[in-house]
């Protein structure tokens, strides 16, 4: 029909060539093939038919076909004609032939009309397609080979090549596929080659695959089912002769392992079955699974536990219903999973409760061995020390066995014992894990001397002791125990005939100090010597400690009159004076010395009997003797006095002089004068040579004191110790001294007759010892400790 109008329209331009006068005719060929892009260049129509391009558009250059004109375009620019829409050969031309697409190009001024033929060329763009896509066909078992059963063709919409070529059939043992060919179409047959046995395969699924010719090449596939027809002539039989199944262990009571399945080729009452197991299985096997007779599912009625069987074996049967029955067999084994169910479990083998603190890093304390009734990973065990201690673990050659060594040096004195947690963890998931406390005893050796809680020691004792009592006790402490703990106390002798330490007795069980002697401070004033502290370990530590004794005064001794003293050494002198001396007149002064020092050699004057109070008075801090009025003619010629010198020792002590004063009258006053003045030379004399040994005796107790407060400050090298003696300046007839020293930021000071405006008396020092403020550091005051003996 399309052809017919292409060719109505060949009268007409006929007729429009004629009328103009010029008739153009010209045809070209072209070929495209289907389904190309919108857009897709077919060929340059001006310049095949040699038009000129630029004229096109004034010519109007265009397609006037009226059915093909919608497919195809021309460009009046270029004068390209293109595709223009959606080429499908399978609607524009059914059938296998060729497929040609006639237009006609109208060009006006002058007109021309050109015919252009386009090929349409088919691509594979259709694949083969059967009505169905399953076909199921009954045969008997009986039937021949030879038979041919016609199958449903496929159909291809595209033509020549592109169309099926061929039909081919899956691989199997009974059937082949035959083609029979027409001008038209292709009609497969499937030929049955070799007989048929229900009993072996009942049912035949194959694959038939219709295939054009196309590149690439297009399929179709047909799934055909031969059903082949039987009668009853087999046993039951199990789809798997052995079954091996995995199942893990610890599973509830009730769940189904596996299912069997056994098949009978027979049909009705005859493939009916039923199962069991057989009754030769051992007793653990019938407590641990069931067998359903009906639906073949084995389930467990028991624990199961890897750690007990590792697998089970089960010899199950199927019967059908039929007469006689038939049976099957099989047998089932089924393997356990070990599941991680156990921790792991820790054997100490040898066990070492103690171990010696000079032992050496690497000692072996203890052998352990770990151990998991899991397998595999879940029993593959790692074992640690958890907590910080001086030991490891070394693992031995054989597998799981460590040995508990110290890896540090051990010190008792720091840590006495010691708890090692071993864990040991398997590998399984979740990883179990077990611990284990190991106590250690550390053994202790003797490897601490005693020590002594200061070096050195100072200690301050009263003289006069009483010999043969402790005066104090030194300390030492040892770190070891027991026996290397045990100090005894010794004393080191030097040997030297004048060594104190030979007056000296120490308590070898508690340190007790005693002296074998009475210690006088005139004679000494301070001494050390050095205690031995031992243990009792093997071999035996010791260490020393210097001990400073400084001896502290005692009020013993009592003043001495140095003056007045009368020829036969009494305390006794006469003075003379005028009767004309006024008020004021210095008589005498009374002399007195005392060997102890601070307030115990600290002397008073005072008057203890005096004839008449009222003409003579006494300075109790000089002894001056003065008058206190003139004298009248009543007064009496001659006058007694009892001088009373004591110290100012917590039990004072204490001397009288006795002074007789003369008045006499101006002219013998002055006669006697020269007579007492060579007498007065003499005593004087004897005066000087008491005062010289005093002096003397004061002076070497100053140089004494100031070397040992220079030892001790040497010796005592943490403390700022330093020491100054200064002696009282301020003498007015008594002879007595006074010792001041610094130590650190502290002042002392052993009074004499003056005391120090703002000081103190220390409580309890015997009246001895004096607290000076410290001008640097106001605000403190500072004290010396006295020991007493015990």
């Amino acid at each position: 029909m399309r052809k017919a109008r292409i060719f109505s329209w060949i009268p007409l331009c006929w007729i429009l060539l004629l009328f103009y006068g010029r008739r153009t005719l010209a045809q070209i060929r072209y070929s495209v093939p289907e389904e190309v892009k919108d857009g897709t260049v077919v060929g340059n129509l001006a310049k095949d038919l040699g038009l000129d391009v630029a004229s096109l558009g004034e010519r109007r250059f265009r397609i006037v076909s009226e059915t093909n004109g919608d497919i195809f375009g021309v460009n009046a620019d270029t004068g390209a004609l293109f595709v223009h829409g959606r080429i499908d050969r399978e609607q524009l031309c059914q059938g296998s032939g060729t497929c040609l697409m006639e237009l006609k190009v109208l060009v006006e001024n002058p007109l021309e009309v050109h015919y252009v033929v386009v090929e349409i060329t088919d691509v594979n763009d259709h694949a083969p397609t059967f009505p169905r896509r399953n076909e199921t066909i009954e045969i008997w078992e009986q039937t021949v080979t030879g038979n041919r059963f016609q199958l449903h063709p496929a159909r291809d919409p595209d033509a020549g090549t592109n169309s099926i070529r061929t039909y081919t059939i899956s691989a199997n043992q009974h059937f082949d596929i035959n083609v029979r060919e027409s001008d038209i179409s292709k009609t497969p047959f499937l030929v049955l080659k070799k007989s048929l046995d229900r009993e072996e395969v009942k049912k035949h699924s194959l694959l038939i695959t219709a295939v054009d010719g196309g590149k690439p090449r297009r399929s179709a596939t047909l799934n055909l089912t031969i059903i082949v027809l039987d009668f009853n002539d087999n046993k039951p039989v199990f789809n798997q002769e052995v079954y091996e199944i995995s199942v893990r262990e610890n599973v509830e009571i009730g769940t189904v392992v596996i299912g069997l399945t056994a098949t009978d080729a027979d049909e009705g009452i005859n493939r009916e079955i039923e199962y069991s197991l057989r009754e030769s299985l051992i007793q653990g096997v019938k407590n641990t699974f069931m067998l359903n007779k009906i639906t073949g599912e084995i389930t467990t009625t028991g624990p199961v536990d890897f750690e007990e069987t590792d697998h089970y074996e089960l010899d199950a049967e199927a019967s059908d219903k039929g007469t006689p029955p038939l049976k099957g067999e099989c047998r089932v084994v089924i393997k356990i999973i070990d599941v991680n169910d156990n921790s792991p479990e820790i054997d100490v083998t040898s066990l070492s409760n103690t171990v010696s603190e000079n032992s050496k890093p690497g000692t072996v304390i203890s052998l352990i061995r770990v151990k998991d009734k899991d397998s595999g990973v879940n029993g593959k065990i790692i074992a640690h020390i958890t907590n910080n201690v001086p030991f490891e673990l070394k693992p031995s050659y054989k597998e799981n066995t460590y040995s508990v060594v110290t890896k540090d040096f051990l010190d008792r004195e720091e840590v006495s014992n010691y708890d090692i947690t071993i864990k040991a963890t398997d590998c399984g998931e979740p990883p179990l894990s077990t611990t284990k406390t190991l106590s250690i005893q550390i053994l202790d050796v003797n490897d601490n001397s005693p020590q002594f809680e200061q070096s050195p020691l100072y200690f301050y004792i009263v003289e006069n002791n009483v010999a043969g009592t402790s005066l104090f006790s030194v300390t030492a402490a040892d770190k070891d125990k027991n026996e290397n703990a045990d100090v005894s106390y010794s004393i080191a002798r030097t040997g030297q005939e004048k060594d104190v330490a030979l007056f000296l007795n120490v308590n070898a069980e508690n340190g007790q100090i005693t002296a074998l002697k009475s210690f006088d401070f005139e004679t000494l004033k301070s001494f050390q010597f050095q205690v031995v502290a031992s243990d009792s370990g093997t071999p035996s530590l010791s260490s020393n400690v210097t001990v400073h004794v400084f001896i502290l005064d005692q009020n013993d001794n009592a003043p001495v009159i140095l003056y007045p003293v009368s020829s036969n050494a009494s305390a006794e002198g006469v003075e003379e004076i005028p009767r004309n001396v006024i008020a004021g007149h210095l008589v005498t002064k009374v002399r007195a010395y005392d060997a102890d020092i601070g307030y115990n050699g600290w002397l008073l004057f005072s008057l203890q009997g005096v004839t008449d109070h009222s003409l003579f008075g006494l300075d109790r801090y000089t002894g001056q003797i003065r008058t206190l009025r003139s004298f009248t003619e009543t007064d009496e010629a001659q006058h007694k006095l009892v001088i009373l010198v004591k110290d100012n020792g917590n039990v004072s002590l204490s001397a009288t002089a006795t002074v007789l004063v003369k008045v006499v009258e101006p002219s013998e006053a002055f006669a006697a004068s020269d007579v007492k003045s060579s007498t007065k030379d003499a005593e004087d004399t004897n005066v000087t040579f008491y005062l010289m040994i005093t002096l003397a005796s004061v002076s070497a107790l100053f140089i004494i004191s100031i070397i040992v407060l220079i030892a001790m400050q040497c010796s005592k090298s943490s403390t700022d110790y330093t020491s100054k003696y200064l002696q009282d300046t301020n003498y007015d007839g008594t002879l007595c001294h006074s010792i001041q020293y610094r130590s650190g930021d502290k002042r002392y000071m052993l009074v004499g007759p003056r005391m120090s405006v703002g000081s103190t008396i220390v409580p309890g020092s015997q009246a001895n010892t004096l607290v000076l403020p410290d001008r640097r550091r106001p605000s403190e005051e500072v004290r010396i400790k006295i020991k007493k003996p015990v």
